[in-house]
């Protein structure tokens, strides 16, 4: 689902961008009483939105504030004034916004000085980390809609001429918006015409999948129409494969209208959730679809989902994201794009497919494993600033070793992406934390040593591996002079 971070989006019907915007940037309460501020910059900076009332500001008034925000060397990224609310004098009495960057440790001082000269001076300090969900439940906030493709906006798009279908995709659509975490995953009582349109992408798509398909892939397909009932003639419902996929990968399904802005897809493959559409594209176009739709998520994404070790680097792709910048979201959604949606990997020294946006499309499938594309190794350095193309074929594709190999090369250019604070999430309460406290990250990494523990006791009685010390060594041990933690694991084996 790769899109551009500036695309037009939408929240909701109803919904503003910038009420939404207002919600979701919104500071939340923290305990900041220790350790470090995710509100200043690293330079000692902080981004202050001020808000104050000048009287009579066509007098001294306004050059006295002025001036201060100068004595303080303040920095202005915006000033905007307006009549003052409930004055007489609206005429003289303004109302201020400024945004300003100042040096954190003169802040306060700044907002005192202003109060000499201003009233109802009031002020908050942005975040410099955008927010992100930290809990299952935040990802109803997960909405915004990027609508470049949508069939009431898009002159090109198959279904735009077609009210019928405008009026089945709104119907759906509004499943998805009206749906809260907890809630039943919606079911849609698929037409005759949509599974016309399935059985024909279905039964094109399976003929190819035993020579394109990698063995992940088609291990997770078969399971799929064994479990789930995946056939030509019936669309699976989400809450059919959600359930067999939590059970596999504790990967789960969550409805979505649409195509989702980078930021908040990625996020919400943190939580091991994947958002996936329930329309089906236009009957006149089969083969192509503009957006992803149904055929897309359960044909391409799903199987791969199934797989241990994908789901775990498609984890990992959300868990980079989440309180990156516009920047690395842009570099991190172009990685989903060529590894997750095009990405090809070998398999006994043959090239094998296990992107979803090739494994649901016919024709750049077979384009794919063709003489015609460029391939290049992967390297998530290179990836990430690789154009891409997402409405015809790529001209370039992205080979893998392995997943192991991928998700290793991912983890150290992950660990590059600057960020005042590591995340760590817990599957037993499906939520993130932040690992921005020392303390913090010693409880984490007791929790893993206990884990470590267990597996190094089932090693010994398993009489298939032999073991030269009869009781393996795995302990945590602190250091309290520089306040870290030393994992020791020490296994030997024959």
């Amino acid at each position: 689902m790769k899109t551009e971070v500036g695309s037009q989006c939408l929240p909701g019907r109803m919904q503003s961008l910038n009420e939404d915007i207002h919600k979701s940037s919104a500071p939340e309460h923290t305990d900041q009483s220790d350790g470090p501020t995710l509100n200043d910059h690293e330079d000692g900076k902080a981004i202050l939105n001020i808000v104050f009332t000048l009287r009579n500001a066509q007098n001294s008034n306004l050059s006295l504030t002025i001036k201060m925000f100068e004595t303080f060397e303040a920095k202005i990224h915006h000033l905007e004034s307006r009549p003052a609310q409930n004055s007489k004098n609206w005429a003289e009495d303004l109302d201020f916004f400024v945004r300003c960057e100042v040096q954190g440790s003169v802040a306060k001082m700044l907002i005192n000085s202003l109060k000499q000269v201003a009233e109802k001076v009031s002020s908050s300090r942005e975040e410099k980390v955008r927010w992100f969900p930290k809990k299952l439940r935040d990802l109803d906030r997960c909405h915004h809609l990027v609508t470049k493709f949508e069939p009431d906006l898009d002159r090109q798009h198959p279904g735009y001429h077609d009210p019928e279908y405008r009026k089945r995709r709104s119907f759906i659509a509004d499943l998805a918006f009206n749906y809260k975490e907890g809630d039943p995953l919606p079911r849609v009582e698929y037409t005759p015409e949509e599974i016309t349109t399935w059985e024909e992408i279905y039964r094109e798509l399976t003929a190819l999948y035993p020579t394109h398909a990698c063995k992940q892939f088609l291990d997770g397909f078969q399971q799929l129409e064994q479990q789930c009932g995946y056939r030509e003639d019936n669309i699976p419902q989400l809450h059919v494969v959600s359930r067999y996929l939590t059970e596999r990968t504790g990967f789960r399904l969550r409805p979505v209208a649409g195509l989702l802005s980078p930021s908040d897809f990625l996020a919400s493959l943190a939580f091991r959730v994947f958002q996936c559409t329930q329309y089906i594209r236009h009957s006149s176009a089969p083969k192509h679809s503009p957006e992803p739709d149904c055929c897309h998520e359960l044909l391409g994404h799903i199987p791969m989902l199934a797989d241990k070790q994908f789901a775990q680097f498609s984890q990992e792709l959300g868990l980079a994201s989440l309180g990156a910048s516009d920047e690395d979201i842009e570099k991190l959604s172009t990685l989903y794009w060529f590894t997750v949606e095009f990405g090809l990997c070998k398999q006994n020294g043959i090239i094998k497919a296990y992107g979803a946006g090739l494994l649901s499309s016919y024709g750049e499938l077979k384009y794919s494993l063709s003489n015609e594309p460029e391939y290049k190794v992967f390297d998530p350095e290179v990836v990430a600033l690789q154009p891409y193309q997402d409405e015809t074929f790529q001209p370039v594709y992205f080979v893998s070793e392995s997943f192991e190999d991928a998700k290793s090369k991912l983890r150290i250019y992950a660990s590059k992406i600057k960020k005042p604070f590591s995340v760590h999430y817990d599957p037993f309460t499906c939520s993130v934390e932040l690992l921005d406290k020392p303390q913090k990250v010693k409880i984490a990494l007791n929790q893993m040593n206990n884990e470590l523990k267990s597996f190094c006791f089932a090693l010994d009685k398993c009489s298939q591996v032999k073991v030269l010390h009869k009781t393996p060594r795995s302990f945590c041990s602190f250091t309290p002079q520089r306040e870290r933690i030393v994992i020791w694991f020490d296994l030997l084996h024959a």
